[in-house]
């Protein structure tokens, strides 16, 4: 089933608040830290290799692009940690009938194991359940990115598919688990079909 836009989803692009974290649009000045993100191999090594933020070159070009070009398919916030850029959140792959989206997000190594992906995560998920018609969210790791699982684990996801090949722009299929969690008040199934869609 083909995903909807995403300015379907949200009128407006939000803005959402933790204890720590903000998550927002991301802003002309805050392109040193997008490009600092994306020059990061080691940020890179778990996801595919087709994100928006690597489309192009210049990162304060690649932000004036990120909330038209980008938001037919997916929205990225920036993530800001006591008011300092330290990654990406990404909601995409928007199914309209099925009330279903799909999350990810990357943080610079030096913002690794301060609980901000799961803070992150966390935000987004109360988000979309409380804010919008979101009942159902998916995300897909690779099987040895076991600090993504334990996150998705702590934020109340199950692992639902275990093995399956998608296409992360490698040159080959990439291995990837399927993870699901639903809203407490959503009295449907959800099933992965074999491709993980």
């Amino acid at each position: 089933m083909k995903g909807e836009t995403m300015k379907k989803l949200f009128s407006t692009i939000p803005t959402i608040r933790g204890e720590n974290i903000e998550l927002r649009r991301l802003q002309p000045s805050d392109a040193a830290g997008l490009k600092e993100l994306t020059d990061c191999d080691e940020v890179y090594r778990y996801l595919p290799t087709f994100l928006f933020e690597k489309k192009y070159d210049d990162a304060e070009y690649t932000i004036s692009r990120m909330y038209d070009e980008c938001l037919e398919e997916s929205l990225i916030l920036g993530v800001f940690y006591r008011g300092e850029f330290c990654g990406l959140a990404e909601i995409y792959g928007y199914v309209a009938p099925l009330r279903k989206v799909s999350l990810g997000n990357r943080f610079l190594p030096r913002f690794w194991g301060k609980g901000i992906s799961s803070e992150t995560l966390g935000l987004m998920v109360d988000y979309l359940f409380n804010e919008t018609e979101i009942k159902i969210i998916t995300t897909s790791v690779m099987p040895d990115n076991n600090a993504s699982k334990a996150v998705l684990k702590k934020n109340g996801f199950k692992c639902a598919l275990p093995r399956v090949f998608e296409d992360w722009g490698h040159s080959h299929p990439t291995v990837s688990e399927k993870w699901i969690r639903t809203a407490a008040d959503h009295s449907g199934e959800y099933s992965f079909n074999k491709r993980g869609d």
